[in-house]
């Protein structure tokens, strides 16, 4: 058996199943973790979401900004965008299971075991992993319940920037979303600044890179994540980054994380529209 964690697919069907031929995948002995944003951009987002649904018990994945951003517009809480490809998915005769299935994924997974915790963007520095983990759950709880349209409306928007215990009610849930599903940079007193997108060393010089804040109290985990393809392929300070800009004609990188040594993998990606909002 074999652990792979797959960086962000963004519909992004035909090197998907190139580098699961390059990993020799077996559905029937391996497991799949995927960092999120399974769909949007590129040009097979349907295929996709059907693909990695159908793999069951073999695949976790956690929820990305692209994904929320298509639950949020199947609900009619959002707009589509003009660079969004999710009509094949709300056109789809089988599209109520599989929002459903893509509503139900967690924000963190953790395993003890492996000792990896996968998430999409990043951890906000104040939060250690038992506290992520209660505030995931309490976000999941909401998406999964009657209550996720009204969510949906609220979601989107960069404030509040920081983390506050006492934040309640729709601010207290758009931070949480916010950082596990947009998080790049913060300044050192752990507060997001979800603007800057591009590689370390482009940002401001009062920000660093979430997992660089030294206060972070996540410090010790092992953590995969996804999200930003100007940061490349990364392993470093505890952190593996696997989006390596599928979309953006890069690569889509995979680690093997069961075994010894993490081994990474790649194939090469064509590129589909401009990377100016990844």
């Amino acid at each position: 058996m074999a652990v792979y964690a797959i960086g962000d697919v963004q519909g992004c069907y035909a090197p998907l199943q190139q580098l699961l031929a390059r990993l020799h995948f077996d559905a029937a002995r391996d497991h799949l973790w995927f960092t999120g944003d399974l769909v949007n951009r590129g040009p097979q987002s349907l295929e996709v979401l059907r693909f990695v649904r159908g793999l069951g018990d073999r695949v976790v994945c956690v929820l990305g900004n692209h994904d929320l951003h298509l639950l949020a517009v199947a609900a009619g809480t959002a707009r589509a965008k003009k660079r969004d490809t999710l009509d094949e998915i709300l056109r789809a005769p089988d599209r109520d299971e599989l929002l459903h299935w893509l509503r139900s994924r967690p924000l963190l997974h953790h395993d003890a075991d492996l000792g990896y915790t996968l998430i999409h963007a990043g951890l906000l520095p104040p939060w250690d992993l038992a506290q992520a983990q209660g505030l995931a759950r309490e976000t999941e709880t909401v998406l999964r319940s009657g209550r996720h349209p009204e969510f949906f409306r609220h979601m989107y928007g960069d404030l509040p920037d920081h983390w506050n215990e006492n934040l309640h009610g729709f601010d207290r849930l758009r931070v949480i979303v916010n950082a596990f599903t947009r998080l790049r940079y913060c300044d050192l007193d752990g507060n997001m600044d979800l603007r800057p997108k591009g590689a370390p060393g482009s940002q401001p010089p009062d920000l660093v890179p979430w997992f660089q804040v030294p206060s972070r109290r996540s410090h010790g985990l092992k953590i995969i994540f996804g999200h930003w393809s100007a940061l490349g392929l990364w392993q470093g300070d505890g952190v593996i980054g696997l989006d390596s800009g599928c979309l953006w004609g890069r690569a889509l990188s995979a680690a093997r994380i069961d075994a010894g040594p993490v081994e990474f993998f790649s194939v090469a990606c064509e590129p589909y529209p401009s990377p100016d909002a990844a």
